[in-house]
């Protein structure tokens, strides 16, 4: 499938039926245009099964919870929608994108309690999100933008308004020639990059950020697992940006990016070593089994 996104073949799920991929548009004067008030989930199949599908269905119903945009389906309703969609496009290994806003209505101010929540999942073929940086690590610039307090914003919702600066981040990562962009938090420790959390490796014992202001993601979560179970040290934990350059090996973790090896933050560089390696290898054979 090739194409902008809003001109190819296939079916999309829009509000309970399978529609046209062409034909599922909404009006302008949607309240999400103008407000985010939308939420999603971006989830992975392999060999026609959704990795870890039930728990991001669960996650949006709770992302609707937290921003309040209560979801009018059940988790089953949105499991079934899923591999309806995956089914109806003949896909086995896919990226699926399950999206759920407040539509237009009644309300256009930034109330909108009137207005209908409405919700649409679509599926197609994605490659390796950072190209083949899976071989020789991804380089990341280190971004301006900082992630928010707690306190200003619901920073455990995957809300769509909350993504605007890793946008703005990755435009200005790109523009420098690096895939991504490292983030710090409000405080100014090490956060995550713009979709995708960070793990770091010191003397045999990983660290990552302890999530306290950004998304604890799905892959990280299944990850922290892995590396119990290889009976590896983890630190979760504050990192200070000084405490980069003494670290030897890096990866990325979400659903797009999988598991995927750094070489390069700023200027501080790293080794593609072999705990980096074995991680992502042990992902790939977990989500094909």
């Amino acid at each position: 499938m090739i194409g902008a996104y809003d001109d190819r073949d296939g079916k999309i799920w829009f509000d309970g039926k399978l529609i046209e991929w062409r034909d599922a548009n909404i009006h302008i004067l949607t309240h999400a245009m103008h407000y985010a008030s939308s939420v999603f989930e971006g989830e992975r199949a392999y060999n026609g099964k959704i990795f870890k599908s039930i728990q991001h269905s669960e996650r949006l119903i709770k992302s609707g919870e937290d921003v309040d945009i209560p979801i009018p389906y059940t988790i089953e309703e949105i499991e079934s929608a899923k591999y309806e969609v995956m089914k109806a496009n003949n896909l086995s290994d896919a990226y699926v994108r399950v999206l759920a806003w407040r539509g237009s209505g009644e309300d256009m101010g930034v109330a909108a309690k009137s207005n209908p929540v409405r919700m649409a999942v679509a599926a197609w073929t994605w490659g390796a999100y950072y190209g083949d940086a899976k071989l020789k690590g991804a380089k990341l610039d280190i971004s301006k933008w900082k992630r928010p307090s707690p306190e200003t914003i619901p920073c455990f919702a995957k809300a769509s308004g909350l993504y605007m600066i890793c946008t703005m981040a990755k435009h200005a990562a790109e523009a420098k020639g690096c895939s991504d962009a490292m983030m710090f938090d409000h405080r100014g420790y090490v956060a995550e990059a713009t979709g995708a959390n960070i793990f770091f490796v010191k003397n045999g014992e990983v660290h990552t950020p302890k999530p306290d202001c950004f998304l604890n993601g799905i892959t990280r979560q299944t990850v922290l697992n892995m590396l119990s179970e290889k009976g590896i040290k983890v630190h979760e934990r504050h990192i200070m940006p000084e405490e980069l350059e003494t670290f030897e090996q890096c990866w990325l973790t979400g659903t797009a990016a999988e598991v995927t090896p750094v070489n390069q933050i700023g200027n501080y560089n790293f080794e593609v070593g072999n705990l980096a390696r074995d991680i992502s290898e042990t992902y790939e054979k977990l989500v094909r089994t």
